[in-house]
């Protein structure tokens, strides 16, 4: 939901509406770099970002990012577009390193609002998308979408919009994709993360809080509340940084009050919650997709970094900016 269209009700209906405020503390951090505005303008059209490191040169690292009105972006490190796909509305967005079979990109295509599909990609460390095909994602409206490097195949878990969550292995080859498992959430969902060390899943309720699975589960368990505390509805994007054998770190967007929430590993404890505002860069606000990396990014971007969508970016069109992660960690004083 975004605050533009609430703006729009509030105005129709001649009364306005009270955001919620957290009473927690919330730390403060600045942006240390954006991307380039995506192409729709005028529109709720970023959403999702995600990030490949490049152990060779960091600094040469890529950047993906959704236009869900309209295709894919690839971005360097300084923000700039390196190609662009046309492939309608690609909501969400990951990738994973599969080593000899490449960079491999994965979004939830969303066009056909009565059948989700996978849209598949090689991105070459230049920078460029080839396309790999087009494979199913459940029935109904695609939305979320994340994915999980398993010991016998990628698997993609796609998150429709009423709250079904269907896990598939891809055949990157055919390409085709082979249904795991289903599971569920009472109402719309949308952001997902999955631990890499052993496939634990997180999703995103939006009106409701977080969700964990455990690897193979047909249930799960709200592990994080909407509290109008820790989490402000909507909740939106989710990332994740492992540290160790099950520790690390889970960040979600509080989209309600444009602030991010981080949650201690394994156990899901409340760690404390931060919020980018103005700098040499704008803040970012009403946050839909998020992602955090770990690990040397070059010299901007020494420990790690956050990317986060802007729902409005002050320059025009939406876009996404970067933060630096050593930066909210010290914020925060997570330990």
């Amino acid at each position: 939901m975004r605050a533009i269209a609430l703006i729009g009700a509030a105005a129709l209906s001649g009364c306005a509406t009270t955001p919620i405020v957290s009473p927690l503390a919330t730390a403060e951090v600045v942006a240390r770099g954006e991307t380039a505005p995506v192409g729709t303008a005028n529109a709720d059209a970023a959403d999702d970002p995600a990030i490949w490191r490049n152990p060779a040169d960091p600094t040469a690292s890529l950047i993906v990012g959704t236009d869900k009105k309209a295709g894919l972006y690839v971005y360097s490190m300084d923000g700039v577009v390196l190609d662009y796909v046309a492939d309608g509305r690609l909501n969400n967005v990951d990738l994973t390193d599969m080593g000899d079979a490449g960079i491999i990109v994965a979004a939830s295509d969303r066009t056909d609002e009565l059948n989700a599909a996978i849209r598949l990609y090689r991105l070459a460390p230049e920078g460029k998308l080839t396309a790999l095909g087009k494979v199913p994602g459940g029935t109904g409206e695609g939305y979320g979408f994340c994915l999980y490097k398993a010991a016998d195949a990628l698997h993609a878990f796609s998150v429709l919009k009423d709250g079904t969550i269907a896990e598939f292995a891809l055949d990157l080859a055919t390409p085709a994709s082979t249904p795991l498992r289903s599971l569920s959430v009472p109402s719309q969902a949308e952001g997902c993360v999955v631990d890499p060390r052993d496939g634990t899943l997180y999703v995103g309720e939006e009106n409701a809080g977080i969700w964990r699975f455990a690897a193979g589960a047909t249930s799960g368990e709200i592990v994080a509340p909407i509290d109008n505390a820790q989490l402000i509805a909507d909740v939106e994007g989710l990332a994740l940084v492992p540290e160790g054998d099950s520790g690390g770190w889970l960040v979600a967007s509080s989209q309600g009050d444009s602030a991010y929430a981080v949650y201690r590993l394994p156990d899901m404890s409340y760690a404390g919650r931060f919020r980018v505002v103005a700098g040499e860069y704008g803040a970012t606000d009403e946050t839909d997709g998020i992602e955090v990396k770990a690990g040397n990014f070059g010299p901007i971007f020494p420990a790690g970094i956050f990317i986060a969508q802007d729902g409005i970016n002050a320059a025009g069109a939406q876009n996404f900016k970067m933060v630096r992660w050593d930066e909210i960690v010290a914020a925060l004083e997570l330990k």
